[in-house]
């Protein structure tokens, strides 16, 4: 009898907790994949990043146009040296669970992970901080990180030096905070469903590997008034296609990235839902200086300037790609004024490839003494055709190209350890929005990144004292000047800069395009 009767009641709650998720306002989010996991301090993936910027709020964070606004800090004070930030968090900042998130639960989360152990695939991210780069190496306790909490309101971070773009810093999902009773209980297992608990608009609900992670809103969240958006499914498509033909059915109201080869038939069919906008990254080729051909400037100029950036970017890259004529990405942060372009920048391409035949005859080359140079590049149909293009295009400079192409492993591995190449199609994602992601890579001592082996004292003297500038407008005029550096030397060709590639529906409001490409469904509503 019992059992008879059990049915019906669980029956009957089914079909409630059904019909309350069908009148929530539903967000149906198309991403980039599966996270290979939800914990905010070993995550390293751009899927990860959107789920973890609904879960979870930082101290502070990106509003919907990627301007940093107050998260838990609902204001700050930095020491006259720029070495010592004092966060004062807001009252009313809570778990999920109902308990107040205080200035310890950010001692805990930092120090965690530095620690070792933990293995955060991004911990460097905060090295600023002090003594947190020995900690990271096991040089150091945990317990000497320049963290403090002062009282449960608030927050003391001392970096090792100033550090202007230090807010920056903690937009990224390394500066989340995790909830220290769920991870002393349930070790690595608090990010299941049934043990995670978050500070964010969001809470998890499920996770369903291959098919959806649904989220919830969080009651406790201090802002969960202006939340209007109850309830979000996150759908994985690595198949970029499959998620254009559910948009279309109308089955995701938004997603996250695009098939390129189809930007042009998308636009024709679909509009102004095809978002694509400046991203913060850029496609370059490095010129490795120790070759002797690349050792000389006159040649890397003569290939920068004769490539048709606009054909690549309309022809080859659906128009999803825009010219690049600097290193730094145009709308970065804390560059007011812009970057420094290449000084040809402005020539029309004609006069560009009379200039640069003349550079290669001054060098010693030419059609009547051409010379053979290998291009490598990682397996991909666009990379492939760019090659290809790149190499019609310095024909007339009379230089033969062999091409050269691994999978993106071995590619990268070659980049970054053998550097057996003449020149090598790479990227670069900025991790934070400041023009020293981009130009820090070619520092003498930055080893891993430095794909060029290039090598100017007074490039690197130029990074230093930008380093140990806290003004933010004398800094950029710093690092304007060594970018201007970098463009008369180019070890590096800047080709294009990356775009971001999104379908949005009409019924999304407050999908602000931006640099950044952060989107938390926090400030976005659905309008019938």
């Amino acid at each position: 009898m019992l059992k008879s009767l059990v049915r019906p009641l669980l029956a009957g709650t089914i079909l409630v907790s059904s019909v309350m998720a069908a009148s929530a306002v539903t967000y149906v989010r198309g991403n980039d994949g599966d996270p290979e996991t939800l914990d905010q301090h070993k995550t390293s993936l751009v899927a990860e990043a959107h789920l973890m910027r609904d879960l979870y709020e930082g101290l502070v964070v990106y509003d919907a146009g990627a301007k940093i606004i107050p998260g838990v800090a609902e204001e700050w004070s930095v020491s006259d040296d720029g070495t010592v930030y004092t966060f004062n968090l807001r009252e009313d900042a809570k778990w999920s669970n109902g308990d107040p998130v205080v200035a310890e639960d950010f001692v805990f989360s930092l120090r965690r992970i530095m620690t070792p152990d933990t293995g955060a695939k991004y911990a460097n991210i905060l090295y600023p901080i002090k003594n947190a780069e020995a900690i990271n190496k096991g040089e150091m306790e945990p317990d000497q990180m320049g963290v403090k909490a002062v009282d449960d309101r608030t927050l003391e971070i001392t970096l090792e030096q100033p550090t202007p773009f230090f807010l920056e810093l903690l937009t990224h999902q390394t500066g989340l905070p995790v909830n220290p009773k769920a991870v002393e209980a349930h070790g690595t297992d608090f990010v299941q469903p049934e043990n995670i608990v978050t500070n964010g608009a969001y809470k998890l609900v499920s996770f369903t590997p291959g098919d959806k992670i649904v989220m919830e809103k969080n009651e406790n969240f201090h802002d969960a008034d202006s939340v209007q958006i109850d309830r979000i499914e996150y759908i994985p498509f690595e198949d970029r296609a499959t998620c254009v033909r559910r948009f279309e059915a109308g089955e995701v109201m938004s997603c996250s990235d695009l098939p390129t080869e189809q930007i042009k038939s998308m636009k024709e069919r679909l509009g102004d839902q095809v978002r694509i906008s400046p991203y913060l990254g850029t496609y370059y080729y490095s010129l490795n200086m120790k070759r002797e051909v690349m050792s000389d400037p006159k040649v890397r100029q003569a290939l920068a300037m004769v490539i048709d950036r606009e054909f690549l970017g309309d022809e080859i890259w659906a128009g999803a790609m825009l010219p690049a004529y600097s290193l730094v990405p145009p709308g970065i942060g804390n560059y007011e004024g812009g970057g420094s372009q290449a000084d040809w920048a402005e020539m029309s391409l004609l006069d560009r490839e009379d200039k640069a035949i003349e550079l290669m005859e001054e060098a010693g080359y030419g059609p009547d003494n051409p010379v053979t140079v290998e291009l490598a590049y990682n397996n991909s149909e666009n990379h492939k055709n760019t090659a290809t293009a790149i190499a019609d295009m310095w024909k007339p400079l009379g230089v033969n190209v062999e091409f050269n192409v691994r999978d993106l492993s071995a590619h990268y591995a070659n980049l970054r350890d053998q550097k057996d190449f003449d020149v090598a199609r790479a990227g670069w994602i900025g991790d934070y929005s400041d023009p020293q992601n981009f130009l820090f890579l070619v520092e003498s001592d930055n080893t891993g990144f430095n794909y060029a082996q290039y090598e100017n004292p007074d490039y690197d003297a130029l990074m230093d004292k930008a380093a140990a500038e806290t003004d933010l407008v004398k800094r950029a005029d710093i690092l304007r000047e060594a970018e201007a550096m970098f463009m008369a030397d180019m070890p590096y060709i800047p080709l294009l800069f990356y775009s971001s590639l999104s379908l949005v529906s009409p019924k999304l409001n407050g999908w602000e395009d931006n640099i950044q490409n952060v989107h938390g469904t926090r400030f976005m509503s659905i309008s019938e």
